[in-house]
């Protein structure tokens, strides 16, 4: 019992889904009644995917479902709509692409839900196969004057005559589709509706028929069905016009203009909602506009229409013929035509099978007329050209077309000429390109050789570094030398001094005397002083701790020492000088030879290139 109730309100959210959904559009703000059904009808359309399907894919699946042997008034039930439904839209995403599949189980049961609560609202399970063709012709695509070929298919008789009785059904059962959507009060169905669509009681045909339903305006009941198709033609519209309204800078859709305030434009939705401002008011007369034109194309539009240039009094439909057509052979149907007859369907015929002249059903005798008196304008200005050749003297006659003659072999030559040298440029095109290609053993030369430099470069980048770091190494040792130096002989000075002028002083006391020594401490307290120890960074051990210690020794016998380290430093440091030297000059070599290998395949490849002619 919990799994019935469960999924009785299952179906009953189903069943309300497309409404609500319909609801949060909020389309009764639409001030208008038919705009307001058709924009709903639409809307229905779209989410049940009825736009994808083609009025004659319509067709072909009322066929194939064994509808078209059925009489209008026979029932069928909801599952067997369904398996059509379903046949449908399967059909359908085979036609499309797989980036544009649609969800088919949702389609179904938004389409199904919507056509019982439309056409079984007493909930009785069943409903006319005349009452669903008409459904599904009305909401699916396609062009209006197809679809209301195949509704007077429907509702004509043998000779191809309207059978007022069944337009009169026709009726009851589409205007059920502006109820369904909660506007049966301005286009549900009465008894005068017949009378109102043909108010004059005579034979109509097909032409008759598509006259008035496609007038303008149409019939009071059924206007809200060709605003639907505008809709649908539109809604990708773009109009570059600010809104006077609400200033969009550009609209979609229809666009609407003011016939009295000028440049006052409204965009589709403050239209329809009776939005005004400034002088303009809603009772004003609006035109309506599915396209923009630009202001040149509008001038050579007006220029056009008073040269004559455009047919004028196009009707809105092609004429077709008025004698009914015979059935035809449905055994090899491979190709979707339709073609205009009084069946019950309009069948599909394949290509072998005669169908009438284009001319006497797609092409009106306006547009015939037209191009009548087109001709023979075109034959009267002939007619004159040749008239005034023929007044003039026969040797100008000759002259003229000697003339002609010799520009035409002129012309011929030089076209010859061209054509000559298009092939020599493209000749000598082809030779440069083969010479310029690198031949194989080329191919595999080049990758070594470019790579070589490379590490060639990489090399020598590197010893000219080393170069510079060794060439600054030298520099400081040699200013540390000099610096040596320089003490070591003003020492040798002042010992010879002393000894001089006091042979009973020691060298170390007037060493101590001229230069003292820093003092080790260790004490956290104390800062060392300021001696030349201080301009000695970096040299070697031997000259530090001569200048370092704190007892008194012999300061001539460590310079010395210090001396030779550095010499002994210098010598070292020249070798591996010599040795750099000589790395890279084995390595200027090198590229020396790799730069002339290269020039030496440049020029080969010149040669080759060089094209003889």
């Amino acid at each position: 019992m919990i799994e019935e109730g469960s999924k009785s309100t299952k179906s009953m959210v189903e069943k309300r889904q497309l409404f609500m959904e319909m609801r949060a559009q909020n389309f009764d703000v639409i001030r208008l009644s038919t705009y307001r059904t058709a924009c709903k009808l639409r809307f229905v359309q779209k989410r049940c995917n009825l736009h994808l399907v083609d009025v004659w894919n319509m067709i072909e699946a009322f066929r194939d479902n064994g509808l078209s042997t059925l009489d209008h008034n026979a029932e069928i039930n909801v599952s067997r709509l369904e398996t059509i439904l379903s046949s449908i839209f399967y059909q359908l995403n085979k036609r499309l692409p797989t980036t544009h599949q649609i969800n088919v189980e949702q389609s179904i049961g938004l389409l199904l839900n919507f056509i019982v609560a439309t056409y079984d609202s007493e909930g009785h399970g069943k409903l006319t196969v005349f009452a669903m063709k008409a459904m599904l012709a009305t909401m699916c695509g396609g062009k209006i004057l197809d679809k209301l070929r195949y509704i007077f298919s429907q509702i004509s008789d043998s000779n191809g005559v309207m059978v007022y009785a069944k337009f009169d059904q026709f009726l009851r059962e589409v205007l059920k589709l502006p109820t369904a959507v909660f506007e049966g009060p301005s286009f549900g169905y009465t008894e005068h509706s017949v009378r109102t669509c043909f108010p004059q009681q005579k034979k109509i045909l097909l032409n008759t028929f598509l006259d008035v339903l496609m007038a303008d305006p149409p019939p009071q009941y059924l206007v809200w069905l060709p605003l639907m198709h505008r809709l649908a033609n539109v809604e990708n519209v773009f109009h570059p016009v600010e809104c006077s309204y609400c200033r969009s800078e550009s609209m979609m859709g229809f666009r609407y203009r003011c016939q009295q305030c000028h440049g006052y434009q409204l965009c589709q939705s403050c239209f329809w909602r009776g939005h005004a401002s400034g002088p303009h008011s809603n009772q004003h007369q609006m035109k309506e506009h599915s396209s923009w034109k630009s202001p040149a194309k509008k001038l050579s539009h007006a220029i056009s229409k008073s040269l004559g240039c455009m047919p004028m009094g196009e009707p809105p439909h092609p004429v077709f013929p008025e004698a009914a057509e015979r059935p035809q052979d449905l055994a090899h149907t491979t190709q979707l035509r339709p073609v205009a007859n009084n069946m019950n369907d309009t069948v599909l015929i394949s290509p072998g099978t005669p169908t009438p002249s284009k001319s006497s059903t797609l092409e009106s005798p306006s547009r015939l007329d037209e191009e009548h008196r087109l001709i023979a304008r075109y034959a009267a200005r002939l007619a004159a050209e040749a008239s005034n050749s023929t007044q003039c003297p026969p040797t100008d006659l000759s002259f003229n077309f000697d003339a002609n003659k010799q520009q035409r072999q002129l012309i011929a030559e030089l076209e010859n000429k061209n054509r000559e040298i298009l092939q020599e440029i493209q000749r000598l095109r082809l030779e440069h390109e083969q010479a310029s290609q690198p031949t194989p053993e080329k191919a595999q030369q080049n990758p070594t050789l470019l790579a070589e430099l490379r590490l060639l470069r990489h090399r020598k980048d590197e010893l000219e570094r080393r170069m510079s770091a060794l060439q600054e190494s030298r520099r400081e040792l040699m200013v540390q030398l000099e610096g040596l130096m320089r003490l070591l002989k003003d020492e040798e000075q002042k010992q010879a001094s002393q000894t001089g002028s006091s042979p009973h002083s020691s060298p170390s006391h007037s060493a101590s005397c001229t230069m003292p020594m820093p003092i080790r401490s260790t004490s956290a307290g104390s800062t060392p002083t300021h001696t030349p120890q201080d301009c000695l960074a970096g040299v070697g051990d031997d000259v530090l701790d001569a200048f370092s210690q704190g007892v008194p020794r012999n300061l001539r016998n460590d310079l010395l020492v210090a001396a030779d380290s550095i010499t002994n430093t210098m010598s070292s440091l020249v070798k591996e000088l010599h040795s750099v030297d000589d790395g890279l000059e084995d390595e200027e070599e090198h590229l020396r030879n790799g730069r002339e290998k290269v020039s030496s395949l440049k020029h080969s490849g010149k040669r080759q290139s060089t094209p003889s002619f």
